[in-house]
């Protein structure tokens, strides 16, 4: 397999979510894309191929395609700045099209993706019941300025906001009855967010639907909650950061820019690393 390891959203030398990219002059057929994912064993693995002037990109975990995979697209986007030059490249996905930009700076690799479209709604009160007992949280551990609910910025990702940083540590669950629940009702990842300030969070990421315990970074799952701060108003200040993985030992950096217009692309960037050889994705 010819298939680069990158980790995103790094924090520096550190940390990071392990993405693989796999980069063609056609795309593999689909069971070869989900063998290679599920033989490299990271949350997701980005495979791009040239198509014109842009880039057609697909992305598997370990069990199942996702439509968009956001620290894999960073990962794109740091292999082709190391391959073509620093530059923005056009993307095509199943469903969207967007941008990824990649730049080199002595040993420092950084990457910006634009999202697909956001969007939010309130999610049904009963996934909402079923998502608490899953993690064993109550009503009383959530942040009610943050309100449940069902975020979009090309994948679905229900946003669960914590009023502690313990109870957020803490976060536990079991992954068959997490993988069966959230493929039931269609999601790709819960967000479990904690706000330290307006434009300071703390996150946590359960991926069950791929197969994956929790994403260490997750741009996408950003993207979707920077949507939703601004449509529900928040003072976001134009910007936030989020600091994901760290609870499980691999700190990750996501910066996301949220521009006014409802509904709108969210620039999501961070910086990203290669993978030392032998190196592998974390598993709790």
């Amino acid at each position: 397999m010819n298939i680069r390891r990158i980790a995103a959203f790094s924090d520096g030398e550190t940390g990071g979510n392990p993405a693989g990219v796999w980069i063609g002059s056609s795309l593999p057929t689909d069971a070869e894309m989900q063998r290679m994912a599920a033989d490299i064993g990271f949350s997701e693995t980005a495979f791009a191929a040239s198509e014109g002037a842009a880039w057609r990109v697909r992305y598997f975990s370990p069990e199942c395609e996702v439509p968009f995979c956001g620290h894999a697209t960073i990962a794109l986007g740091a292999v082709l700045a190391m391959e073509n030059g620093d530059g923005v490249f056009k993307i095509k996905l199943n469903a969207a099209n967007i941008t990824v930009e990649g730049h080199r700076e002595g040993a420092t690799i950084s990457a910006a993706l634009q999202s697909p479209p956001t969007r939010s709604a309130p999610e049904d009160p009963k996934i909402v019941s079923d998502a608490l007992a899953l993690f064993g949280i109550v009503a009383n551990d959530l942040d009610h300025a943050l309100p449940p609910a069902l975020v979009h910025g090309g994948a679905d990702h229900l946003v669960l906001a914590l009023d502690s940083r313990e109870v957020l540590r803490a976060m536990t669950y079991d992954l068959n009855a997490g993988r069966a629940f959230m493929r039931e009702v269609r999601l790709t990842t819960i967000i479990l967010i904690n706000a330290q300030t307006p434009r300071l969070f703390h996150a946590r990421n359960p991926f069950a639907s791929g197969g994956i315990y929790e994403d260490p970074a997750t741009g996408a799952a950003a993207a979707a909650f920077a949507g939703y701060l601004r449509d529900i108003g928040w003072p976001h200040g134009g910007a936030i950061d989020i600091v994901q993985g760290e609870d499980m030992g691999m700190r990750s950096i996501l910066h996301a820019e949220i521009p006014p217009l409802p509904g709108s692309s969210i620039r999501v960037s961070g910086t990203a690393r290669i993978m030392a050889p032998g190196e592998k994705a974390r598993k709790l």
